[in-house]
């Protein structure tokens, strides 16, 4: 299973854009289907995905899983930077402060335009729709299933080495990330 380590500061400015162009809220189910659609853009296009988060097939579709626990936190940590970017109330996520993208590469920028582009006028339920057609995703029943992101790669056409490059290159960065965040 390729392993990213989840950047919560690069997610929250990545929803930051997307609600910004939404006029400023929006239903929090499309907020983390757009984010996982542009996700996935980002990973086939430049190997790395912009949140770096890990999936599941849900119910509802292809899910980044630590945004949809970061959404429905209650009780947020008082040093959550989502939580300093983004509120929801009830089904609606709102746009709280400003929007930044210093995290975010010009490229990752332009893949959430173009996903917002491609995406940003349906309705949730259509952008769900859109997410359950996607190869990767599995009915999961009862319980999510693991979304291995190379599958992402192999359904996009990478071959076997290209993905296992991709793999290796993703877990020396999970790694090292690791140790840094030991290292305190």
């Amino acid at each position: 299973m390729m392993r990213f380590a989840f950047d919560e500061r690069r997610a929250a400015q990545a929803a930051s854009i997307l609600l910004d162009r939404a006029g400023g809220s929006m239903d929090y189910l499309k907020l983390v289907k757009l984010l996982y659609l542009a996700d996935r853009a980002s990973l086939i296009e430049t190997e790395v995905p912009i949140t770096d988060d890990h999936y599941a097939s849900m119910k509802h579709g292809p899910t980044p899983c630590q945004v949809l626990e970061l959404i429905l936190q209650e009780q947020p940590r008082e040093e959550s930077i989502w939580h300093r970017y983004i509120k929801r109330e009830h089904f609606v996520a709102h746009l709280c402060g400003p929007v930044e993208w210093e995290q975010l590469s010009e490229s990752s920028v332009e893949l959430l335009n173009d996903t917002y582009e491609t995406y940003g006028k349906l309705r949730a339920s259509q952008v769900v729709s859109q997410t359950q057609a996607l190869p990767e995703w599995r009915d999961p029943e009862k319980s999510p299933i693991p979304i291995d992101p190379a599958d992402i790669l192999r359904y996009a056409g990478y071959s076997e080495y290209a993905i296992e490059l991709v793999t290796d290159n993703a877990e020396a960065i999970y790694q090292m990330h690791t140790q840094l965040v030991r290292a305190g």
